[in-house]
């Protein structure tokens, strides 16, 4: 979040269309031509080998600056990006949990806004019967959370007044919140599939079932991980 407000923030201009301000592409541009110097700066001397690969997954993980959208094609580079650093030794089996409720969730909170900032277009979208327009990863992680502290039942997440009273503390519900947010109607017609898991009895099927769905509906999808790079840290090379 700092160094995008101070260092690359780019105020999109008027855009009378629904998806896809051109100012992206110019942020796209500063991303790239930085990002390389961003990751050295974090990296201590005996790590830094490892800038050009974290720079591919990094710049991806922002979308396509070319098309203008942005879906979980993008937002796998960021998941591969962190595995990186976990990879090299950057990040320890201490940091698991503020990876996923510090880190992934800022970068969670600032691809909302520049969602909305630059309209970008949802990439590979399956409208009222996706999951998300854009993310899916935080839906794992949020249901994860509720397994060792299960405060409310899956049938609750669409309530509301449950929504307002914790969704600063569930990742589950922050997502439950901003989709509320950006869409109008009733939630059963806009997130038919969200609407479909709130029949779900436990947080531990919700859990597995996410899980499998995003093995199902964007691991093995082409479409979703054609332009997935591969290097010497996350390699194609099963050995």
């Amino acid at each position: 979040q700092q160094w995008y407000q101070r260092r690359v923030a780019l105020r999109p201009g008027e855009n009378d269309q629904r998806f896809g301000n051109k100012a992206f592409r110019v942020l796209g541009e500063r991303i790239i031509q930085k990002s390389d110097q961003w990751i050295r700066d974090i990296l201590p001397d005996d790590l830094k080998g490892a800038v050009i690969e974290l720079k591919a997954y990094f710049d991806e993980s922002f979308g396509s600056f070319g098309r203008v959208d942005y879906g979980t094609g993008h937002e796998i580079n960021f998941l591969a990006f962190c595995c990186c650093l976990y990879k090299i030794g950057y990040f320890s089996t201490d940091d698991y949990v503020a990876t996923v409720f510090f880190l992934f969730r800022e970068y969670l909170d600032l691809m909302r806004k520049i969602q909305i900032w630059y309209k970008l277009e949802p990439a590979g979208s399956h409208g009222v019967w996706g999951l998300d327009d854009y993310q899916f990863l935080p839906f794992i992680f949020g249901s994860a959370q509720f397994l060792s502290n299960p405060v409310i039942s899956p049938d609750q997440f669409v309530q509301p007044d449950i929504v307002a009273k914790y969704h600063e503390d569930y990742m589950f519900l922050e997502c439950i919140k901003f989709i509320n947010e950006v869409k109008t109607g009733p939630f059963a017609e806009h997130s038919n599939q969200l609407w479909g898991i709130s029949g779900v009895p436990t947080w531990t099927k919700v859990n597995g079932g996410l899980i499998k769905m995003y093995k199902a509906e964007v691991l093995a999808k082409f479409p979703v991980v054609q332009h997935f790079v591969f290097g010497s840290l996350l390699s194609l090379d099963s050995t």
